[in-house]
């Protein structure tokens, strides 16, 4: 096994490779009729051969000897990718992702073992007890964990910022298992599910919507902003001004209920991660605060709790394209 981080000119070398052909322009103006274009969504994937060596949108080299087929998911976009491949997960740390209908569902979900601990300081006896030839986490969570899983298997991490990311992991993933016609097959799918959704959305008005997509609670709010997948994925539908507010990664996704309002969203989506029967939504918690009743969206009873696992972990092309559907429900059009 081999796992290297490339000169920082390779990566923008090898995503192209990975994506020729396929990438899309994001949405932008028109400078002589001021208007927000549509972006270019290509519906075709690229052809895929099996390989074992890749280098992923991050830049990563990463070396098998053989395919790998127990792989052991410490993040949803892992479980993600492999239901999308034909694969059952060998362990995971996401089984409520897992279990929802878009992936696997409940029955067939029970049968995958979870792995013991909290995410980002899961059990690595409980990893290894699973025999992997693979382990996939999360990039800047599960990194700390590689010394010691590196003892009985490769650690691989994923970190998309954008669903062309995503894509590019599935593909990876795809040549390294050697199952590429599986990830064409998803990578098409999810390309002609946002195709169709950009159409959609320029021929009903919706694009014109202002949405925001929010999470944590009324203390600490996050927004899933154009630097993340699901803020970035949005962005290709509707209007979304939500940029990150600095380069870090935390503080820049951290929001105050003032600078929501300043956005004037006419759509809010959230996602409340709840640990017990007391815990209340995050909308709940902002019912009445008065700024917070002045945005639009609270106006116009156009705020949407969504699936918290899905819209929370979901990062794979299966849960993408899902979020994709589930908005164009909630988002009104003309």
């Amino acid at each position: 096994m081999r796992l290297r981080r490339l000169p920082p000119l390779v990566p923008a070398l090898a995503l192209l490779a990975v994506l020729a052909g396929c990438g899309a322009a994001g949405p932008g103006t028109d400078p002589a009729a001021g208007e927000r274009t549509a972006p270019r969504i290509e519906r075709a994937a690229a052809p895929l051969e099996p390989a074992g060596t890749v280098t992923d949108p991050n830049g990563t080299e990463l070396s098998l000897p053989t395919p790998p087929e127990r792989i052991v998911c410490l993040t949803g976009l892992c479980d993600d990718m492999l239901v999308e491949l034909g694969i059952t997960p060998a362990g995971t740390s996401t089984p409520a992702l897992l279990a929802n209908p878009v992936l696997l569902g409940e029955a067939a979900a029970a049968q995958v073992p979870t792995v013991a601990g909290s995410f980002g300081s899961e059990d690595v006896e409980s990893i290894a007890a699973l025999d992997p030839d693979l382990v996939i986490g999360l990039g800047g969570v599960h990194d700390p964990l590689r010394s010691a899983v590196e003892q009985f298997a490769p650690l691989w991490t994923v970190e998309p910022s954008t669903w062309q990311d995503s894509v590019g992991y599935l593909r990876a993933l795809g040549a390294l298992t050697g199952r590429t016609g599986e990830a064409v097959a998803a990578e098409e799918r999810f390309r002609g599910t946002l195709a169709d959704a950009v159409d959609t959305t320029r021929e009903t008005g919706q694009a014109d919507r202002t949405v925001v997509l929010m999470y944590g609670s009324a203390d600490t709010i996050g927004v899933d902003t154009t630097a993340s997948v699901n803020g970035d994925l949005l962005a290709q539908l509707y209007d979304y001004p939500f940029a990150p507010r600095s380069a870090d990664v935390e503080s820049g996704s951290a929001y105050n209920v003032e600078e929501i309002l300043a956005g004037q969203p006419d759509v809010v989506l959230a996602f409340s991660l709840l640990f017990s029967a007391e815990d209340r939504t995050l909308t709940d918690q902002l019912a009445d605060n008065p700024v917070w009743q002045q945005v639009p969206a609270v106006a116009q009873g156009a705020v949407h709790e969504m699936d918290p696992r899905l819209w929370g972990s979901g990062r794979g092309t299966r849960s993408l394209g899902a979020i994709v559907e589930q908005s164009l429900a909630v988002v009104p059009g003309r």
